[in-house]
C-alpha cells in the first residue's frame, strides 16, 4: 500500500506470513485509524463501537459485513445489545499486515459523518 492513499481508500490485497507488519510499522499507521488499539502482543487491532439501541448497532454490523465481504478480509465480532467489539488480524500472517488498519478504518468510516 502506498503511504500517499488513505486508508479508506485502499483495498486489501492477499496476505501471508511475509507480509506481517513489523511494530515500527504498526506504530506509524496506529494514529491513522483513532480509537484503535493494538492487544494480543501486536496481533489484533481492537475497538469497541457504541451504540443508543439493537437497531443502531444491527445497522453498524451489517455495513462491516458487507465491507468485510467486498475487502475478504473479515474481523471478529462480539455483538451486544448496544456494543460491537471488532478485532481485526490476519490469521495467515499470525498477526498484523496492512489490511487490518485498511479494514480498521473503513469501519470507522461508518460513523462518520
Amino acid at each position: 500500500m502506498s503511504d500517499l492513499i488513505p486508508l479508506v481508500q485502499a483495498h486489501c490485497m492477499p496476505r501471508g506470513r511475509e507480509h506481517r507488519l513489523t511494530p515500527a510499522r504498526v506504530a506509524e499507521l496506529l494514529p491513522q485509524v483513532p480509537g484503535w488499539e493494538v492487544a494480543e502482543e501486536g496481533r489484533a487491532l481492537v475497538r469497541t463501537f457504541t451504540f443508543p439501541d439493537y437497531h443502531r448497532t444491527m445497522a453498524f454490523v451489517n455495513a462491516l459485513a458487507w465491507i468485510a465481504h467486498r475487502e475478504d478480509h473479515h474481523p471478529d465480532l462480539s455483538v451486544h445489545y448496544g456494543r460491537v467489539v471488532v478485532r481485526f488480524s490476519t490469521h495467515d500472517a499470525g498477526g498484523l499486515t496492512e489490511n487490518d488498519f485498511i479494514c480498521a478504518a473503513k469501519a470507522a468510516a461508518l460513523l462518520e459523518d
